[in-house]
């Protein structure tokens, strides 16, 4: 990575991180029109937090952080139908076009060839001009839906 972030393994007890870098993330997405208003007691929010906690228990959840220590974005890796899954990528906004997200994709990548997926599978807003083509450029590309398995 450039010398403005590196990235570490995030630790079992640092969900809170996660959901903050998350959060703060999020704005990008409302100020696009995107407003989920998902309270965090919601059961769509417990059932995502619950499994970046059990990614974070299995030690596939990757902090960007700055020389400070802070935590930049983060990227949550998982398994869906049995293949590698980046279950979330997120970057603060004031650290957002640095490379941050592309090197914690690329440590999700290093970490799928790991696993002996297939492939690296995530889930995106395509309508969003920063989400699918900043993918497509790493190498993303569409899958239909009849090729999705029933995860």
């Amino acid at each position: 990575m450039t010398g403005a972030a590196t990235l570490r393994r995030a630790r079992a007890d640092e969900l809170a991180t996660v959901i903050e870098i998350d959060d703060d993330a999020c704005r990008a997405y409302e100020a696009a029109g995107v407003v989920l208003g998902i309270h965090a007691d919601h059961p769509f929010a417990q059932a995502e937090r619950a499994r970046w906690q059990a990614s974070l228990e299995a030690g596939t959840v990757r902090f960007a952080v700055d020389a400070e220590g802070r935590a930049l974005g983060v990227a949550v890796m998982g398994q869906v139908d049995g293949e590698p899954y980046l279950d979330q990528l997120s970057v603060r906004l004031d650290a957002m076009r640095r490379g941050i997200g592309r090197a914690l994709v690329a440590e999700a990548l290093s970490w799928a060839r790991t696993t002996r997926g297939a492939g690296l599978w995530l889930t995106t807003y395509g309508h969003l001009p920063f989400n699918r083509p900043m993918y497509e450029r790493l190498g993303f590309a569409l899958v239909q839906e009849q090729a999705w398995g029933p995860e």
